[in-house]
């Protein structure tokens, strides 16, 4: 994919300081973080590494990556090093896509309790597959899954919601056999979607009884206990949206789909289209009108202010596996699984993509590492790539 024209950076750098100006009262430090990060991303100002290619002998200078998890330029080899790895525990079956979603009206209630309300969400949405696929009505097995959490739609509004990638079946609860899932569905999305209602309305009271929630500006009418009560019976009148699709046709499409919905940002540089008068435009699709692609242009302010709430609290896992497939378990339930299903090896997982020589197209190794310092008078910097750079200073 070619380089885009317009960054996210170029934003940042142009408007940043002024936006924070008049929002910094709504922010925190963690948004000041991402800002500063996604402006040095890949500037001098990181500093760099010398690259030579092992063929030709070619040499070229690169700077380094921010690794901010909320930057739109630094997910790209995170994601290729993370399925190059998951790849080898996928099991030779179809895989379902699940999808677990917030109602609207709890979007501001979790904007404002981002860590208590997104682990809510994982833990009663997993909590939920895991006891409706071991019910014998439907499935009777124990299953293992991955998530992923989103908290934006196309037009970078809040939209929480969790992506499982599921295998078609699991294991019988003595772990004797393979139980096959039906071929049509996973699991009825109906009871799901009951289910995944009633307990979260369930740990959403818990939390208040507890006193853990907060409440500011338009909720703080729903302190009170009697609010509450009736925000959340309010809440159970509606029906709360689960989505299933029917599976997979292979590994290959499973490592395909998982390529888009792991290590991603709320937009890509390449959704960019133009920066003018202090105006974004973007593109998005609609996926209320048959996912026709549109463009939306908004106030550079608006643009990072809808950046800038998917900015996830320090320390929250946005990628889970539960389960037959929880970190303690994992190696061992996917040989017990292979075994059963007739397959004791597993596919070579693909290999990272290596950085490529522009002149040979051979592999480039670091030959060493620079500080800005030393960027600055290293003799290999061509005039194509400038010595300082344009850092918001704040």
């Amino acid at each position: 994919m070619s380089r885009p024209t317009l960054e996210v950076a170029d934003i940042v750098r142009r408007t940043g300081n002024s936006f924070w100006e008049q929002q910094q009262s709504h922010l925190a430090w963690p948004h000041r973080k991402v800002l500063d990060a996604i402006v040095r991303c890949r500037t001098a100002a990181l500093g760099g590494h010398l690259d030579r290619c092992v063929g030709c002998g070619h040499q070229a200078i690169s700077f380094n990556s921010c690794r901010n998890r909320h930057c739109p330029k630094c997910q790209g080899n995170a994601r290729a090093k993370w399925l190059a790895a998951r790849s080898a525990e996928l099991l030779p079956v179809p895989y379902f896509h699940v999808v677990f979603t917030l109602p609207h009206e709890l979007s501001v209630l979790a904007l404002q309790n981002k860590r208590l309300l997104y682990d809510l969400l994982y833990r009663i949405s997993a909590t939920t597959m895991l006891e409706l696929a071991s019910d014998p009505k439907h499935l009777g097995a124990n299953i293992g899954f991955l998530g992923v959490l989103h908290t934006w739609g196309q037009n970078l509004e809040h939209h929480p919601h969790v992506h499982y990638i599921v295998p078609a079946g699991g294991l019988t609860p003595d772990g004797s056999r393979w139980i096959d899932s039906s071929h049509r569905f996973f699991l009825p999305v109906k009871a799901l979607s009951r289910h995944f209602r009633r307990r979260f309305r369930v740990g959403l009271g818990e939390l208040f009884e507890q006193h853990r929630l907060q409440f500011h500006g338009s909720l703080e009418q729903l302190a009170s206990p009697r609010a509450f009560n009736h925000f959340l019976w309010q809440l159970g009148q509606k029906d709360w949206v689960v989505y299933a699709k029917p599976p997979f046709g292979g590994a290959e499409h499973v490592l395909n789909y998982l390529a888009r919905y792991t290590h991603r940002v709320a937009i890509s540089n390449h959704r960019l289209v133009a920066f003018e008068n202090d105006r974004v435009s973007f593109r998005w699709r609609d996926y209320a009108h048959g996912g026709k692609q549109k463009v939306m242009t908004v106030s550079a302010h608006e643009f990072l202010r809808r950046f800038l709430i998917h900015v996830l609290p320090k320390g929250l896992v946005r990628i889970r596996h539960f389960g037959l497939f929880a970190n303690r378990r994992r190696s061992d339930a996917l040989e017990h699984c292979r075994v059963l299903l007739g397959t004791t090896t597993c596919a070579d997982p693909p290999q990272p993509p290596s950085l490529r020589c522009p002149a040979c197209s051979g592999i480039m190794l670091v030959v060493e590492r620079l500080t800005r310092g030393q960027l600055y008078f290293h003799p290999s910097l061509t005039p194509a790539q400038p010595r300082r750079c344009t850092v918001d200073s704040s």
